[in-house]
C-alpha cells in the first residue's frame, strides 16, 4: 500500500503503513489517527483542501466508504470542515497542538536578545541595492542563452568571469584572465578548495578571522600563527616553517587594520617563489578604502604565486554567496577537483545577475555610494569614542573599527555590551591559540560600523559609549 495520495492537483503524504500491520488498528481509525498528526504537527496548515473521498481512496487502496466516514468523524471532532461543492479542509490545529515545553534560562545570565547590531564584517543590509538588483535578474533571466541552465563550466558562467577580471584589474590592479578566476560561494569557500588542493600546513597571521581557522583545520589541515606587528604580517617568519602556503590579509589587516608594508610584500611573494609555496591574498574588504594611498592586490606582484579571493559579503551581501578566486593558472584544474569538477556550488542565476550588475556599472555606483556613508558613520563613531579612554584602529579602510581597551578590560566591556543588548566581537576570539609570547595578547573590541541600518546607526553608537563609559573608560 502506498503512503502518498495524489489527488490530481497536490499531493498527500499520510503514512498508514505500520498503523496499518497485521494485529493493529483498522483502516479507518489508521486514516483518522494519520489526518490528525498531520493536522496537529503543522503539516496540514488550516484552510489546506483534501483529496476528494474517491481519490484519497483510490490513491492509499482503501474502500471509499472507510475516507468518507473518516472524513465524517473528523468534521465532527473540530478538525475538518466540508461543505456541498466546496470539499473538505483542514479547519484549526491551535486547540490540539501540545502545551510549550518550558524554555530554559538563557546561558547568559542578563544577556539580552541583540538590538543594536555593530558586528563586524557586515554591510549595510537596508541599502541592498533591490531595484537595480532585480532589474538585473530580469536582464540576465532573458538574455541567458539556453545553454547556460545546463550544468556548465566548472570555473563558473563566463559573462561573470569575464566582468570580474575587468572590474578586478580596473578597481584592484589584479592581473588576471576569465580563464584564470573560479566562482565560489564566499572566501570561505575558497579557502577550503585551495586547502584541499595544496595540502598543509598552512600559515596564518597570530590575529587572524579565527572562521578561516576553522575551516582549515576542518580539512585536516594544520596552521601555522606567524606574527604582526605595525607593519603587518611578519612574513619573515615563514622560513622557520615548512607550510605550503599562507593566507594573508595584505591590504587592509583583518582585525588589526594595518597594510603590509611594501617590504614584506616583496618579501613574501620572493618567499613564494624560492619555496614554491603560495600566498592567498584575502582582499576582503577591498573597496572601501578612505585615504587618498590606494593598496592594491599583492597578487599583482606574483600572479603565479599568488591566488586572489574576493567576494560580495562586505559590498552588497553575505547571504549572496557569491565569490570568486583569481588563480595561478597552474592551480584552476586541482582548484576545480577540488570542488568536485562541477559548478554547483553558485546558482547560475546569481552568476548572470552579478554579471550584469558590475558590468551595467550598478556595482561601481554602488560602493561608491556606499564608501561615502560609512566613511560618513566611522567619523561619527570616532569622534564620539575621542573622549573616552580607549584607541581606535583601522581607520584606512573596511567597514570596521578597532577598539582597544587597557589590559583586562575586553571582557567586562563585553559582558556589558551583551546586557545592553550590544551584538559585536572582542578581539580575543581573533588570536590564533597557539600564537606565542612574542605575540602581544591585546584587549578590544571589533565595532561593525556598516552594520546598522542607517536610522539605528546613531542609537548603537550611543549605547557602546554608554557601555564604555559603565566600564570606566
Amino acid at each position: 500500500m502506498t503512503s502518498w495520495a495524489n489527488s490530481g492537483t497536490r499531493d498527500l503524504h499520510l503514512d498508514l503503513r505500520d498503523a496499518l500491520r497485521p494485529g493493529t488498528r483498522g483502516a479507518k481509525d489508521a486514516l483518522m489517527a494519520a489526518l490528525r498528526e498531520a493536522a496537529r504537527s503543522g503539516r496540514l496548515a488550516p484552510g489546506t483542501l483534501l483529496p476528494p473521498s474517491r481519490t484519497l481512496a483510490a490513491d492509499l487502496g482503501l474502500a471509499r466508504n472507510t475516507v468518507a466516514d473518516a472524513y465524517a468523524e473528523l468534521v465532527a471532532e473540530g478538525w475538518l470542515a466540508s461543505r456541498q461543492g466546496a470539499g473538505t479542509w483542514v479547519v484549526d490545529t491551535a486547540h490540539a497542538l501540545p502545551a510549550a515545553s518550558p524554555v530554559p534560562p538563557r546561558p547568559y545570565g542578563a544577556r539580552v536578545a541583540p538590538v543594536h547590531n555593530l558586528m563586524p564584517g557586515s554591510p549595510d543590509v537596508a541599502e541592498f541595492p533591490r531595484s537595480q538588483w532585480a532589474a538585473s535578474v530580469r536582464r540576465a533571466v532573458m538574455n541567458a542563452p539556453t545553454e547556460a541552465f545546463r550544468m556548465g563550466d566548472p570555473r563558473g558562467r563566463p559573462e561573470l568571469r569575464s566582468a570580474l577580471a575587468d572590474y578586478l584589474a580596473r578597481a584592484r590592479g589584479v592581473r588576471t584572465s576569465p580563464d584564470s578566476i573560479v566562482i565560489c560561494a564566499g572566501v570561505r569557500h575558497a579557502v577550503e578548495l585551495l586547502v584541499r588542493t595544496l595540502g598543509g600546513p598552512v600559515a596564518v597571521e597570530a590575529y587572524g578571522l579565527f572562521l578561516f581557522r576553522d575551516a582549515i583545520e576542518a580539512c585536516g589541515v594544520e596552521t601555522v600563527p606567524i606574527g604582526v606587528n605595525e607593519q603587518g604580517a611578519v612574513v619573515e617568519e615563514l622560513d622557520a616553517t615548512e607550510v605550503t602556503s599562507v593566507l594573508l590579509t595584505p591590504a587592509h589587516h583583518n582585525p588589526l587594520g594595518m597594510s603590509l608594508d611594501s617590504s614584506r610584500r616583496l618579501a613574501v611573494v620572493e618567499w613564494a617563489s624560492r619555496t614554491g609555496g603560495f600566498v592567498l591574498d584575502d582582499d576582503y574588504d577591498g573597496e572601501f578604502r578612505y585615504d587618498r594611498q590606494p593598496v592594491g592586490a599583492l597578487q599583482a606582484l606574483r600572479p603565479d604565486r599568488v591566488a586572489y579571493l574576493g567576494s560580495t559579503s562586505k559590498s552588497l551581501s553575505q547571504a549572496l554567496r557569491l565569490g570568486w578566486m583569481a588563480l595561478p593558472d597552474e592551480l584552476v584544474e586541482p582548484v576545480v577537483e577540488s570542488a568536485g569538477g562541477q559548478q554547483f556550488h553558485v546558482s547560475v542565476l546569481s552568476q548572470l545577475t552579478l554579471a550584469d550588475f558590475i558590468a551595467g556599472g550598478y556595482y561601481d555606483r554602488h560602493i561608491r555610494r556606499m564608501r561615502m556613508r560609512y566613511r560618513r558613520r566611522r567619523d561619527a563613531l570616532a569622534s564620539a569614542l575621542a573622549p573616552l579612554q580607549v584607541g581606535i584602529g583601522g581607520l584606512a579602510a573596511g567597514v570596521n573599527m578597532l577598539v582597544t581597551l587597557p589590559d583586562g578590560a575586553e571582557p567586562e566591556v563585553l559582558r556589558r555590551a551583551g546586557e545592553a543588548g550590544i551584538a559585536l566581537t572582542g578581539l580575543s576570539i581573533m588570536r590564533h591559540p597557539a600564537a606565542g609570547s612574542s605575540v602581544a595578547q591585546r584587549d578590544g573590541l571589533l565595532v561593525g560600523f556598516a552594520a546598522p541600518a542607517e536610522h539605528a546607526f546613531p542609537a548603537a553608537v550611543s549605547a557602546l559609549c554608554d557601555v564604555l563609559r559603565g566600564s570606566g573608560l
